[in-house]
């Protein structure tokens, strides 16, 4: 760049004046179209860039405040939810809890009514096993002196040889057993 300004110096210099930029007899004219340039740039930058770049801008700011409100929002509707998502599954824990324990109950209430009942038939089965038992004791009780007589009857019988008579036996036996 510097060698271009140099060696634009020296053609003015051979053509007899300076270079147009920096001869002083331009320098009103070059003002003068610069401030109507500068005034141009100025009225379009004002009347046309900076109300579409303040538009956008604006509209930008509109929209990412639109957008962190309606994360905020959902941000509580998320909060909400989930409040109300422990508040039923306290409830629902409170619930099975409540469930188990009454089914707990019931089955507690029925195993010891299945309990009872077969409880009073065993008691009632052992009753009534007693009572044969008495009656087969005492029956058999009976006959013990029956069969105590016979068989002294045939032991006599075979040891001595003698006959003897059934009275004599039982009251034998009857001595015995009083």
């Amino acid at each position: 760049m510097f060698i271009s300004q140099a060696m634009a110096a020296e053609e003015a210099a051979k053509s007899g004046g300076a270079f147009p930029p920096f001869d002083p007899t331009y320098f009103g004219s070059q003002l003068l179209w610069l401030a109507i340039t500068f005034g141009v740039f100025y009225m379009i930058m004002g009347r046309v860039i900076i109300p579409r770049l303040s538009g956008i801008l604006e509209d930008r700011h509109d929209r990412i405040s639109r957008d962190l409100d309606e994360a905020q929002r959902l941000s509580a509707e998320a909060d909400a939810a989930e409040a109300a998502y422990e508040h039923e599954l306290a409830k629902a824990k409170s619930n099975a809890h409540s469930i188990a324990q009454e089914a707990t109950d019931k089955a507690k209430a029925e195993a010891a009514e299945t309990r009872e009942k077969i409880e009073s038939q065993l008691a009632d089965q052992m009753a009534e096993a007693e009572q044969r038992i008495s009656a087969i004791k005492e029956k058999a009780l009976g006959e013990v002196d029956t069969i105590a007589a016979d068989t002294a009857e045939t032991i006599v019988a075979e040891l001595i040889g003698a006959k003897t008579t059934k009275a004599e036996i039982t009251k034998a036996v009857s001595a015995v057993n009083s």
